[in-house]
């Protein structure tokens, strides 16, 4: 039986504009609900770290989620939308890939490498957090620390 985490062939990007076009629609809250994949949320995390130097993510980046998923019909709430944890894991294993691969490519490059690297996967923040925790309403409500094992 397969991991319903990791069961989905990767989604690669095949130009640049086609992570501005995700990274731009989550700002313009335009990017259609279907097309807000796990490949795109860490398209998404690339492009802002690189192309919006003046968005402070840390302080910034939950409550454009949050008002993404509510302008698609979603809701953030205990069970479902917005996921705290699990958000600024991904913001710090994004940076920590772009310090280790360098950011001298293309953009689509990097974010298909993203994909295709341990921290790219879906099921990556595991790791470091025992599923219990990870799933927990704490977790999705605000940061929670490891109880596995330190981030990179």
């Amino acid at each position: 039986m397969s991991d319903p985490m990791t069961a989905f062939p990767i989604r690669h990007f095949l130009s640049d504009e086609a992570v501005a076009r995700v990274g731009e629609g989550l700002l313009a809250r335009s990017l259609p609900r279907a097309e807000w994949t796990h490949e795109a949320h860490l398209a998404a995390t690339t492009y802002l770290i690189l192309g919006c130097p003046e968005i402070d993510l840390d302080a910034e980046l939950p409550d454009l989620i949050r008002r993404y998923n509510v302008s698609v019909g979603g809701v953030n709430n205990d069970m479902q939308g917005y996921h705290d944890t699990i958000t600024r894991a991904y913001l710090r294993g994004v940076r920590h890939f772009l310090e280790v691969a360098g950011t001298n490519r293309p953009i689509h490059e990097l974010v298909n490498e993203l994909l295709h690297s341990p921290i790219g996967r879906r099921d990556w923040p595991l790791r470091f957090w025992s599923k219990e925790r990870l799933m927990s309403v704490d977790a999705r409500r605000s940061w929670l620390k490891p109880d596995l094992a330190a981030l990179p």
